[in-house]
């Protein structure tokens, strides 16, 4: 396409009104498309990949997360670097929403900003996950994230310093097969809230989507097995469809991919919706 990456794209995401997606790769660069004039902006580069770009609709700023140490943040309107944010190590996952930015770098940390004051991060945190983080997803009201790591296992942590707030968080296990006595353990490569139930949706190396509610502690649903890994999931707008990239991620080493593509998965309510809680007899 116009202006397309020298390099691999390792993520991309639309602007809140759909006109523009800004992605960033393998070739360093941030670039900005516009999707009806189809033409496409530089808008700048790290010194080494980019690896997580986001746009935060309450704050109107796009920030792109680098193996480089750093997250960038973008004023789309004067398309301009604002600040820098420098990162313990490289920048594995982010996402950013309702005014706030979670990063998860290499080291397992964990840094939460407040794009009103980006000066500084609000809280520094390490994950409860005992390996590497892959994913993080903010949920939708801002109050807390999930958080995905190679193990297998998805973190539910709240933003809030408050005992009785903290007291809520918990881990689990998912993306696992067990066959006989072995277990085998998979990554979690991507988690999307549903936009209007507030669940949430998890893709792993181990060809799975299964879908989350998170506040019941229950899994909802599981999508038929693809036949190779899930990379990254996103749902729409309206969350009545399901993007689901398959590809593989190379985290078993050198070899062919068995399928790369992108399916569209049509979703119904019973998919995502929050299943009522059953009273005590």
């Amino acid at each position: 396409g116009v202006g397309s990456s020298t390099g691999s794209v390792l993520d991309a995401v639309f602007s809140p009104s759909n006109d523009f997606v800004y992605s960033g790769g393998a070739d360093n660069q941030l670039r900005r498309y516009n999707v009806t004039a189809d033409t496409a902006l530089a808008l700048g580069s790290h010194e080494k990949p980019v690896s997580a770009v986001r746009f935060d609709a309450d704050s109107g700023l796009v920030f792109s997360g680098s193996w480089d140490a750093s997250v960038k943040v973008w004023d789309p309107r004067q398309a301009t670097s604002v600040c820098d944010l420098p990162q313990p190590a490289k920048v594995f996952a982010m996402d950013a929403k309702c005014g706030y930015v979670v990063v998860g770098t290499a080291g397992r940390s964990v840094q939460v900003y407040d794009a009103r004051k980006l000066s500084s991060p609000m809280q520094r945190r390490e994950s409860p996950l005992k390996y590497q983080t892959t994913c993080i997803g903010l949920f939708n009201d801002g109050t807390g994230f999930a958080l995905g790591s190679v193990e297998g296992r998805v973190a539910i942590e709240f933003l809030s310093p408050d005992e009785q707030v903290q007291s809520k968080k918990y881990a689990f296990k998912c993306h696992r097969v067990k066959e006989e006595d072995t277990d085998t353990v998979f990554a979690v490569n991507s988690i999307a809230f549903h936009p209007v139930h507030g669940t949430f949706a998890t893709g792993g190396s181990d060809g799975v989507v299964n879908v989350w509610d998170g506040a019941n502690q229950k899994r909802i649903c599981q999508f038929p097995k693809f036949d190779e890994e899930v990379s990254a999931l996103s749902f729409n707008g309206a969350g009545n469809e399901l993007a689901v990239a398959v590809s593989y991620t190379f985290d078993q080493g050198e070899r062919d991919a068995r399928h790369t593509a992108i399916s569209i998965r049509t979703i119904e309510d019973a998919d995502v919706r929050p299943k009522p809680r059953r009273r005590a007899a």
